[in-house]
């Protein structure tokens, strides 16, 4: 990696690390002696513990010791005088919740609610399953509390204004007494039942604090609107020592109080998990490193929403999501246009999975989502994950080829990372010749430098194609070589990876082939034009820097603070100046919040947000107010509403949530688009003499070809590749199938195929 010649001034160096299941991706930047940024970028396996403890932190070391020259030993701790920011992404709670690895905690419940969880909304995903398994319950214990509120309609007196929560010595509620009617956050009109008894909470909690427990999720009947209850509880046991209390009304203050207890308990099951990671990785450096907003290096961590925050408001809810939302980041700033508006597929194939979202001008969130059999009411991307990746283990069972779901992972990894591994897809691509070792990483074996074993991979493909073509033989089948072994596994993969496509296009009423197919992650560039061809695209963007997009997509990404608040009003033409008071009050908070950060007020936008649905329904759409400034909510949610169901209702709609999102802008402009400048460019075929040589290379429709590699750092603006060829470079390989060409733009391959 190169190195600055000279004194790289404080504070100057900006890391970003996507943390994957195989692979953690670097990208790094500091500034030379012109003031110009210089850019690293690199891989190294997430999982290496002979070499190194935390990944993370080791691509720091390297980008450090690469900038300054200087010699940093393994195990000392890294100076951070040198550093602005890193920016990290993981999928340390995704894994936690995948594998059931939590940390323990009880359940805090109104009392009669101790099976809420258990029986849940009673959804069955398989309709026709006759063996029905109910999802383990996260949490190891329950205590019911004895309080209750209950609703009594809306009201806007202004009597019942919302009152703040103060508490006597001993931790007591002493604002809202039973038999009070106050008025919740939500505009509705809440009586006081039945008050919790503070000390036999407090005894409660203590018998749970003695019997090892440490964490609590804490969700009472409607407590979206009336928090006053679950607060007490907090700080009771906050007093008595909890170091995980996680609070609904705080975490999710919606209606629909089994979401919200499902999203409370799983926080309160990953960020004890995500804070024991964090306190590993902080561990690595001196103690100038900042986890808030002070003057040091600053962490910062991607959430789901693709925003970042600091790491002191990063948790568990929040980072399902964080590594592949830095990838849509990363490819919608980067591909779109728009002048052209031509919407984009990300297809980001990754060691262990494969995450495909789209992107139309604006990214597609849900608020509400089922993760491991667990729904979760928080803000997200559209991702949708598929078990295929480099890493996913090929087998051959009762006469069919099987791609996944299992995964090699980074330890042992596929058969050729020198490990003693499975066969992976990664094993079938290297059989193919889609793969060079001599350009490969060298990052294998014990001594952490040595190159793809491609005798193996052959080994066990041999080993395999025998089982292969007994079965064959014995059902008067043809048998079978060793390229069309190899590559039946990738036409297996390939239609594995495209039907999550065709789920986010043609099933929602979108032509799969007006798209252009954004094509990143490490695996992604050997399978998008084969991916394309299934799909009926024709163009396939691939960015200079895709094999580490998702934190390439970190270094771009902006800031975000929102605040949302419960409702329960209708919308009329009477209420509109309700509403229209009420998001400005929270505008204005946003906008403070994100001044504060140090962000100037043209570089701040906001997002202003409804959540409604029809009465008596609980289908409800968070409707984003119109471009047009008339703060007409209702004309937008009818045409959500009418696009995603097909028909409008004789009903009166009721806001549920009122929610204002402020946007902290990191760029102005990322310069000309990629569609721009290949239209303005005139291209010419590459020169031979930039070709490295032939390497021999199988597809479907031709057999076994010599094709041309070239290296992308030769290759310049205005070149023109045609296929078959390969593309590579240090980090990435790009395949070229026949009857295929790629333009190269200064960021981008721009490939068009043809039939």
């Amino acid at each position: 990696m190169p190195h600055a010649t000279y004194a790289v001034p404080p504070h100057s160096i900006r890391i970003s690390c996507d943390r994957g299941g195989t692979f953690s991706d670097i990208h790094a930047s500091y500034p030379d002696s012109n003031g110009d940024r210089k850019e690293i970028v690199f891989k190294l396996l997430s999982v290496d513990l002979a070499n190194y403890p935390d990944a993370p932190a080791e691509g720091c070391r390297r980008v450090l010791e690469a900038v300054t020259g200087e010699s940093i030993p393994r195990g000392t701790k890294l100076p951070t005088d040198k550093i602005e920011y890193i920016r990290l992404s993981t999928t340390v709670a995704t894994n936690a919740l995948l594998e059931r690895k939590g940390a323990g905690f009880a359940f805090v419940v109104t009392k009669g609610f101790k099976d809420l969880l258990r029986i849940a909304n009673q959804s069955r995903p398989g309709i026709f399953d006759l063996n029905v398994r109910r999802p383990k319950m996260l949490y190891e214990n329950v205590l019911e509390v004895d309080e209750r509120v209950t609703l009594v309609g809306y009201t806007s007196d202004p009597e019942f204004a919302s009152k703040a929560v103060k508490f006597d010595e001993r931790g007591a509620v002493i604002s809202g007494h039973e038999g009070e009617i106050v008025r919740g956050l939500s505009g509705e009109a809440v009586r006081i039942l039945k008050k919790p008894d503070v000390a036999q909470v407090t005894a409660d909690l203590q018998a749970l604090y003695d019997s090892g427990t440490r964490g609590l999720a804490i969700c009472l009947a409607h407590s979206y609107t009336f928090q006053d209850h679950e607060s007490l509880i907090a700080s009771i046991a906050e007093k008595i020592g909890f170091t995980q209390v996680s609070v609904s009304s705080v975490l999710s203050p919606q209606i629909k109080m089994v979401p919200r207890a499902t999203s409370t308990a799983a926080d309160a099951y990953l960020t004890p998990v995500l804070k024991l990671y964090l306190k590993g990785f902080f561990a690595g450096f001196d103690d100038k490193l900042s986890t808030g907003s002070g003057d040091g290096a600053r962490v910062e961590f991607m959430t789901s929403e693709g925003t970042l925050v600091n790491v002191d408001k990063f948790g568990g809810l929040k980072s399902l999501l964080s590594g592949p939302a830095g990838g849509v980041v990363g490819y919608s700033l980067t591909s779109w246009d728009e002048e052209v508006k031509q919407p984009l597929i990300g297809f980001d194939m990754g060691g262990t999975s494969t995450d495909v979202s789209r992107f139309g001008g604006s990214y597609e969130t849900v608020f509400e989502t089922i993760t491991a059999g667990i729904s979760i009411q928080s803000p997200q991307l559209k991702i949708d994950t598929v078990a295929a990746g480099g890493g996913s283990c090929l087998t051959f069972r009762n006469g069919l080829f099987n791609v996944g779901p299992e995964s090699a992972g980074a330890h042992p990894g596929p058969a050729c990372y020198r490990k003693g591994g499975p066969l992976a897809v990664t094993d079938a691509n290297l059989i193919l010749g889609r793969l060079l070792p001599d350009y490969f990483p060298k990052i294998f074996g014990k001594s952490e430098k040595e190159p793809l074993d491609v005798e193996a991979s052959r080994a066990a493909f041999e080993s395999l194609r025998s089982e292969i073509n007994a079965f064959l033989g014995a059902s008067g089948g043809q048998p079978m070589s060793l390229d069309e072994v190899a590559y039946g596994f990738i036409k297996v993969a390939n239609e594995t990876m495209a039907r999550p496509i065709r789920s986010l296009t043609e099933a929602r009423g979108f032509s799969t082939a007006k798209h252009a197919l954004a094509s990143f992650g490490g695996a992604g560039g050997q399978h998008a034009c084969e991916i394309a061809r299934s799909l009926g695209i024709s163009t396939v963007l691939i960015h200079r820097f895709s094999s580490i997009l998702s934190a390439y997509g970190l270094a771009l990404a902006d800031r975000a603070h929102e605040i949302q608040e419960p409702c329960a009003a209708t919308w009329t033409l009477d209420t509109k100046d309700y509403f229209v008071s009420r998001v400005e009050k929270l505008k204005k908070e946003v906008v403070a919040e994100l001044k504060a950060q140090g962000f100037a007020e043209n570089m701040i936008e906001t997002e202003c947000y409804l959540n409604m649905r029809y009465d008596g329904s609980d289908t409800s759409l968070m409707t984003l107010a119109p471009a047009d400034g008339s703060f007409d909510f209702q004309a937008a949610f009818f045409e959500a509403y009418k696009y995603e169901f097909g028909f409008l209702l004789d009903l009166n709609v009721v806001v549920d949530d009122v929610r204002v999102r402020g946007i902290g802008k990191t760029f102005d402009s990322l310069g000309e688009t990629v569609y721009s400048e290949v239209a303005r460019l005139s291209f010419a075929p590459a020169a031979a003499s930039k070709s490295e040589g032939t390497t021999s290379m199988y597809f479907e429709s031709t057999g076994r070809v010599d094709v041309p590699v070239y290296l992308l750092e030769k290759l310049e603006q205005g070149d023109l590749v045609e296929g078959p060829s390969l593309l590579l470079d240090g980090t990435q390989t790009l395949i070229l199938d026949p009857k295929s060409e790629a333009k190269i733009a200064s960021k981008h391959v721009f490939v068009t195929l043809s039939e």
